[in-house]
């Protein structure tokens, strides 16, 4: 009796039968290796049919669709992403339900400036822009949040202390920006982004030595270090900067004053991505030791995969270089840590740090890692369109 763990919940679910460790077998495995490693991607009505399987197990194992908190809303912005790319109702109802559950409202309410709670907003612009006569209380509570800190950034700016908030904050800034028509929203929103990654003020969390993002800043120079000496880039808070200036550039249009740091920024993350690449498609889970916890891991490579796919579809990267890198890293998730049955492993549980929940195994996995497969999927599926 397998045993699968569902991390977000609690819940742990038993399934029926064995699972070997890849789901690709013998020569035909082989076959799709070297396929990726060339660079070739999957047809689009492929990549579609992972991408239902995994949301149809997701949404079947979890009746109740849960709380409105980061890891559940970030699987929701995922599901919307794939609602929009099938048109499938089933996904919508399944959302606008859990919005409905939560009244449309934040994780400590429309007063909240944590940018966790504000990462819900993401899933209530969706269905907002679903609705042929938009409701504006589906996005009161996110904007009354997100005004008062636009109101007061010029004071008060020091909230991002963490890298993680570039994702759950930065695109409900930028989006209620562009529906209202106020470039107020992305100007604080630079003001914020600026404080976290510079040094001046801030943490500093952007090391321009390697490209990639501090967690925070018990992890700057000087601070915690991997069992080798060397610097901790932890690879899902890496991930989530990536996710949080993809969505951001999604939003803003190509001419906004700010959006050439932003792709500047992603690139050079991008670059510095494809040197470390694991062979087998994976990103180690410290970026900055591969000898430090070195299983593969799936929360930080699908949003990895979501940016490059993004970067390759809007020609930010070369094809040449970084096709090879999208096929690779999708054939590592659909052939090491998707289950047949459509369960995604190997993503780290909750934490903020190489170290939290592990060992990851391939019977581990969390709303937010299936929520960046679907991203990352959509994305790809656009690209080979």
């Amino acid at each position: 009796m397998e045993r699968r763990h569902f991390l977000a919940t609690g819940a742990v679910l038993a399934v029926g039968g064995g699972l070997s460790p890849f789901t690709g077998g013998g020569d035909r495995a082989a076959a799709a290796e070297r396929t990726a490693a060339g660079g070739g991607l999957p047809a689009r009505a492929e990549i579609i049919a992972v991408l239902r399987r995994v949301a149809d197990h997701w949404i079947g194992a979890h009746t109740d669709p849960g709380d409105n908190r980061w890891a559940r809303a970030t699987f929701f912005s995922g599901l919307l992403a794939l609602h929009r790319l099938t048109g499938e109702p089933r996904y919508a109802a399944y959302a606008r339900g859990w919005a409905e559950k939560h009244d449309y409202g934040l994780n400590d309410g429309p007063t909240t400036r944590h940018a966790d709670n504000q990462c819900a907003g993401q899933a209530y612009l969706d269905l907002y822009a679903l609705d042929p006569a938009p409701d504006e209380a589906k996005i009161a509570a996110l904007d009354a949040s997100v005004r008062a800190m636009v109101d007061s950034a010029a004071d008060r700016h020091s909230d991002w202390t963490w890298d993680d908030a570039l994702h759950m904050a930065m695109p409900p800034f930028a989006r209620l920006g562009a529906l209202r028509g106020d470039d107020s929203y992305a100007t604080a929103m630079h003001t914020f982004y600026t404080h976290t990654r510079n040094a001046e003020g801030g943490p500093g969390l952007y090391d321009p030595t390697s490209g990639f993002w501090y967690r925070d800043k018990r992890f700057l120079p000087g601070g915690i270090v991997s069992p080798d000496g060397r610097p901790v880039l932890w690879s899902r808070g890496n991930g989530w900067v990536a996710g949080a200036h993809t969505k951001v550039l999604t939003a803003l249009p190509d001419d906004h004053r700010h959006a050439p740091a932003y792709r500047t920024a992603l690139l050079t993350e991008l670059r510095a991505l494809r040197r470390i690449q694991r062979p087998d498609g994976f990103w180690n889970v410290d970026l900055g030791d591969p000898a430090h916890l070195p299983g593969p891991e799936t929360s930080g490579t699908v949003f990895f995969l979501y940016a490059t796919a993004y970067a390759l579809r809007t020609g930010l990267v070369p094809a040449r270089l970084f096709r090879p890198v999208a096929a690779r890293a999708w054939h590592a998730l659909v052939t090491h840590a998707l289950h047949p049955d459509g369960f995604l492993g190997y993503v780290q549980p909750e934490g903020d740090r190489p170290e939290s929940g592990q060992p990851v195994g391939r019977d581990t996995t969390a709303d937010f890692g299936v929520g960046g497969l679907l991203l990352a999927g959509t994305e790809l599926a656009a690209l080979v369109g």
